[in-house]
């Protein structure tokens, strides 16, 4: 099967996976082949991490003593995510191994970029930058945090149920939206670079502006919708037997789009929030 999620591409294999490496392989007992209940464990676990991370991030960035490490820290992390994620994404054997020191870096990119978010929103609406910033910082997290939850236990019923299916226009549609999002992100970057700043204030989380909102509303539609394909794409490697080591490579790939839906989310709630 195929998804919008650029890292679950690893599934395009016809029948099982015991079929393309022999009856007597991976797939005859459960402790080598992929379930539900392991790849739960292992997302959760990568969860946490990532929570740990960004913990010690914000704890960093909000403290007067170690403030300064707390941006080479960010950007480190998200340095280091960024490699690592294409190196998982291209070797699924090593998402056991690599994907929970990817948590670490996301969560410590994660925890950087809200306490920026928080003093960036203070700042725009009068707040002291220092208190205030805090203060906004906690009250965008604990509504990001709680909207990515409710999201996704809204879009994994809807999948459960069969109110959302995720058929061949379906996946067309989704993964349209991701490489159009990709593709929007590299010009505007591009633009940037070259002094023209119009298509990246999209993606500021003070530009409260009707396009700047609309934008980020596309973004937080289009990170939901592929959750759906991630679940389907865990079905999938369940029905398929795929081997043990891609629990860890779901909940890596379901990770992912969690963080993107998350960041798709603090952002809007700072637009709004700055429109006031």
């Amino acid at each position: 099967m195929r998804t919008a999620n650029p890292t679950l591409s690893a599934f395009g294999r016809p029948q099982t996976w015991a079929d393309a490496h022999g009856r007597k392989s991976l797939a005859d007992t459960n402790a080598n082949v992929m379930t539900i209940g392991g790849t739960v464990t292992a997302t959760s676990i990568l969860l946490g991490v990532c929570v740990a991370g960004a913990v010690v991030s914000w704890g960093l960035a909000s403290s007067a003593t170690y403030a300064h490490l707390s941006w080479p820290i960010g950007i480190g992390g998200m340095i280091l995510g960024l490699v690592l994620g294409l190196v998982i994404t291209f070797k699924p054997t090593t998402a056991r191994f690599l994907s929970p020191v990817y948590a670490a870096a996301e969560g410590l990119f994660l925890g950087v970029f809200s306490f920026f978010v928080g003093n960036a929103v203070a700042a725009k609406t009068g707040a002291e930058a220092g208190a205030g910033g805090l203060q906004i910082g906690h009250t965008l997290i604990l509504q990001a945090v709680t909207l990515t939850f409710a999201i996704t236990a809204g879009m994994l019923f809807a999948y459960a149920s069969g109110i959302v299916k995720p058929g061949r226009v379906f996946r067309t549609v989704v993964m349209s939206g991701v490489f159009g999002a990709m593709l929007f992100f590299v010009v505007a970057l591009i633009m940037s670079i070259f002094g023209n700043n119009t298509l990246i204030s999209v993606y500021s989380p003070t530009n409260g502006g009707m396009i700047s909102v609309g934008f980020s509303v596309l973004m937080v539609a289009i990170a939901s919708l592929v959750l759906v394909l991630d679940f389907e794409f865990i079905a999938s490697g369940v029905k398929a037997q795929a081997p043990k080591h891609m629990e860890w490579y779901a909940g890596f790939s379901l990770l992912v789009t969690l963080v993107w839906l998350y960041i798709e989310l603090l952002r809007l709630l700072a637009k709004l929030r700055s429109s006031d």
